[in-house]
């Protein structure tokens, strides 16, 4: 891992402890998917996934950033389902913009407040 990569990790993460009271979106970005759970830490479970792995078959010229909305989208709906409307968003050592701002956007447009 690259040391500014782990650095922005600790600190995000350090923040959210702080505000630990709701669920946590997490996001994990690869190089071809991009990945979310929404984990209650105090349970240590993970309540929702989902990813964009299954969904890019279906369409092969789609971008991975609109890709990521609708994920984004998927995961929310899904929330909702099960009660979830306010989350924390941890987007680890990512940088908010491209497929992570992404994912964001298609949360809060799917009805999750963070």
């Amino acid at each position: 891992m690259d040391k500014v990569y782990l650095r922005r990790q600790k600190r995000v993460r350090s923040t959210l402890r702080r505000n630990s009271s709701r669920a946590r979106l997490s996001v994990f970005r690869s190089n071809k998917y991009i990945y979310v759970q929404i984990v209650d830490d105090k349970r240590n479970e993970t309540l929702i996934s989902a990813s964009d792995v299954k969904k890019s078959a279906k369409g092969k010229n789609v971008k991975r950033v609109d890709s990521a909305g609708v994920v984004g989208e998927d995961v929310a709906k899904r929330a909702l389902k099960k009660g979830i409307k306010e989350v924390v968003f941890d987007r680890g050592g990512y940088k908010y913009h491209g497929r992570v701002k992404a994912l964001a956007e298609g949360a809060r447009k799917g009805g999750l407040s963070f």
